[in-house]
């Protein structure tokens, strides 16, 4: 955090020309961090200067210089120890210079230093890979900031929960790295939060079993929610499909998406599907359907309808999966509609 008062409340002409130099766009600084301009210290000339050791070139410096202007409040020494530690997990300073370049807020932000330093070490030995650790660093940079202790803390109470529901020893590391790099953010949870979470699931019929599998689907979404939160959505879905405590449990077990998104964003997915025709009992079949955007859904029925294909009478397992699961058995219906239907060099078969 840096304080926004100075002595004169004027800009820094000594900052202002060391950026000018540099051909970093001030005005754009002024537009959106003015504050870091009024500092009466900045060590515009050493940042540049460590950057350009690490192979920067100028354009690439005042790219970063512009993004993150904060960057040239922190000690040439404090930027020195920075780049040592994301050293500990990039492959080369060229990799280094990159993410600098397109998270600079992750790496300018030296507060954390000795908490990140043990995290990082931490990560290493439970066995993620240093690429995974970078996407950490630069995507989920607050997991780091976390004491050390707080993260082992709720990695533990993870194990503790996955052994408790039934989970095996043998697989459980695989599990949790699997998870971990799925959805670092349930680093940021509370061992209580996670408790209560589990608690409700049991409570409202889920068994062991079944509870394992919720949270292993969806990127770990179970930490995410809230009791109260999972409690609004079973409501919404029980009233929307018309189904028993029993038929619910199974629908939330195909699709734990009933469970992660909100009211408004599963009213909207529902009512962008009925207005392609599609019926309820259609999405009660295949709910698996929710976790597309309407945007997605829209573009896929209308590929298929291109081809003939009806999605009114037919299935909607042809809709779902990922991009690539779609364009595969767009491939097959594809094939199949342009495959003849009489086949001149089949060999002809006569009945006795």
């Amino acid at each position: 955090t840096y304080t926004t008062d100075t002595k004169s409340g004027e800009e820094n002409k000594n900052t202002i020309e060391s950026l000018y130099r540099l051909s970093v766009d001030i005005k754009k600084i002024r537009r959106l961090k003015e504050w870091v301009l009024l500092q009466d210290v900045a060590y515009v000339k050493e940042i540049a200067g460590v950057l350009q050791e690490m192979g920067a070139d100028k354009t690439t410096i005042a790219n970063i210089l512009e993004r993150c202007p904060e960057a040239i409040l922190h000690t040439p020494a404090e930027i020195n120890s920075q780049r040592a530690l994301w050293q500990l997990v990039c492959q080369n300073e060229k990799q280094l210079i990159k993410l600098i370049e397109q998270f600079p807020e992750s790496f300018f932000t030296t507060d954390y230093h000795e908490n990140q330093k043990a995290n990082i070490l931490f990560f290493q030995e439970l066995g993620l890979k240093n690429n995974i650790i970078t996407r950490f660093l630069t995507s989920a940079p607050n997991i780091f900031y976390n004491p050390v202790e707080k993260n082992k803390n709720m990695m533990e109470t993870l194990q503790r929960n996955y052994l408790s529901l039934g989970g095996s020893d043998a697989n459980m590391k695989i599990w949790i790295l699997k998870l971990l790099s799925q959805n670092p953010f349930i680093l940021l949870n509370t061992p209580t939060a996670i408790q209560e979470n589990l608690e409700f699931l049991q409570k409202n019929g889920f068994t062991d079993h079944e509870v394992l599998q919720l949270l292993s689907k969806l990127k770990g979404f179970i930490f995410q929610v809230t009791p109260t939160t999972m409690q609004k959505s079973m409501l919404f879905s029980k009233n929307v499909f018309k189904c028993s405590d029993q038929e619910l449990k199974q629908l939330v077990l195909k699709c734990p998406a009933l469970f992660y998104y909100s009211i408004p964003v599963l009213e909207e997915r529902l009512e962008g599907l009925l207005k392609e025709g599609v019926s309820l009992a259609q999405i009660k079949e295949t709910p698996m359907v929710l976790e597309l955007t309407t945007q997605i859904v829209q573009y896929r029925i209308k590929k298929l309808s291109a081809l003939g294909y009806d999605i009114k009478s037919g299935t909607l397992e042809s809709l779902n999966g990922t991009k690539k699961d779609f364009e595969v058995n767009f491939g097959k219906i594809q094939s199949k509609k342009e495959r003849p239907i009489f086949n001149p060099a089949a060999p002809i078969n006569i009945e006795d």
